[in-house]
């Protein structure tokens, strides 16, 4: 019994053993192959190099022809490209604050409408009814307690009448005052100034408080709204210039940033930015908007060069340029890029000048200090 208990003790340790040998070594080897890439991208740009210095294949030394273009300065923008919609800062689905049944329908859509009107009417005729019976009690408790209160004031009567007759009459004018306001919420009455975008209801309707009845947009009150990843939080604020292009209309505007959330969505990891539109009788609430918002401007000009036309070393970024019919390699160091443009920061002597001419055809095909011709 003991050497099974030992036999087995052995078995486990040795798979133990052999588990922890099988993960480390499979962890040195993952190390090698990123090793092994780095090293093998390094020496790819060696050999393209090599290859391009080589000169013991070349038969003779011809000029290459080539076509150049002059580096000038300039300011350097960048933008964050994005997609939004045009939205309604006023827009509202007036809905009835009683339940009832459409009797009457004052407005039709396109009718511009103003804060306070009424738009439609429910059925209010049992509750007028009870209006006018409480108005009738109401006239006779107020001649009462007029009476009440002279004779009270003669020194006639008792405090006990005169304060019942009192407290009738109060409580007739909270009973009718109560009742104004109920008939008042069978109207349906527009919140805002705008225009009738839309009427949901018809006469004889039954309609419910929260159903939307009658949609009400102010069209002078609207706005572009975009959702930004929030990699892009500290590059948007408020101000920044906004280029908007509208599609469906083929209109664009120039505008700037109002809003800017602070906070991050948790589920889009996004945050939201609003810019306002000007009044635009072409735009409508929900129409698609893409915006070039302005994220970086250069403090002074700068050199810009097409990044296709930079080439990349083994340790260093260049381009070759055209001068007393060679070319030149020179060392760029590289800022901000958008658009197929890059901003050159370099000031090293060895780094371009404006007025340089930049070698833009047949780049690929010389080295350093190559002859060369232009077309």
């Amino acid at each position: 019994m003991k050497t099974i208990i030992h036999i087995t003790f052995i078995t486990i340790l040795l798979v133990a053993c052999n588990a922890n040998s099988l993960e480390s070594k499979k962890k040195s080897l993952d190390e090698l192959k990123k090793e092994q890439s780095k090293l093998q991208e390094k020496i790819k740009a060696l050999e393209l190099e090599i290859a391009k210095l080589d000169t013991s294949k070349k038969t003779s030394i011809e000029a290459v022809e080539i076509k150049t273009q002059a580096i000038a300065s300039s300011t350097f923008e960048t933008y964050i490209d994005i997609q939004g919609k045009v939205d309604a800062d006023q827009s509202v689905a007036v809905s009835s604050q009683m339940p009832g049944m459409i009797t009457q329908i004052r407005v039709k859509p396109g009718d511009e409408v103003s804060k306070g009107q009424v738009l439609a009417e429910t059925d209010a005729s049992t509750m007028m009814q009870q209006l006018s019976d409480l108005e009738t009690n109401l006239n006779l408790v107020t001649q009462i307690f007029i009476k009440q209160q002279n004779l009270w004031n003669q020194n006639i009567g008792t405090e006990l009448q005169y304060l019942q007759a009192k407290t009738n009459k109060l409580s007739l004018e909270k009973k009718v005052g109560l009742m104004r306001e109920q008939i008042r919420m069978t109207k349906i009455i527009s919140p805002i100034n705008g225009t009738v975008d839309a009427v949901n209801v018809k006469v004889g309707q039954t309609v419910a408080p929260g159903l939307a009845a009658i949609n009400v947009v102010n069209f002078s009150h609207l706005k572009v709204k975009a959702e930004l990843a929030e990699t892009y939080s500290n590059r948007i604020k408020e101000g920044n210039t906004v280029q908007i292009f509208f599609p469906d209309i083929n209109d664009s505007i120039q505008a700037k940033v109002s809003y800017a959330s602070k906070s991050i969505n948790p589920l889009t990891r996004t945050f939201t930015v609003e810019v306002p539109l000007q009044n635009n009788k072409n735009l409508r609430p929900n129409m698609v908007a893409r915006l070039k918002i302005k994220d970086y401007i250069s403090t002074k000009p700068s050199m810009v060069i097409p990044v296709k036309y930079i080439q990349k070393g083994v340790e260093e970024s260049y381009v070759l340029i055209a001068k007393d019919g060679k070319a030149v390699k020179k060392t760029v160091t590289i800022g901000k890029e958008y658009n197929g443009l890059a901003e050159i920061i370099s000031g090293t002597e060895n780094g371009i000048a404006e007025g340089d001419l930049l070698i833009i055809e047949g780049y690929d095909l010389i080295n350093d200090g190559d002859p060369i011709s232009l077309k």
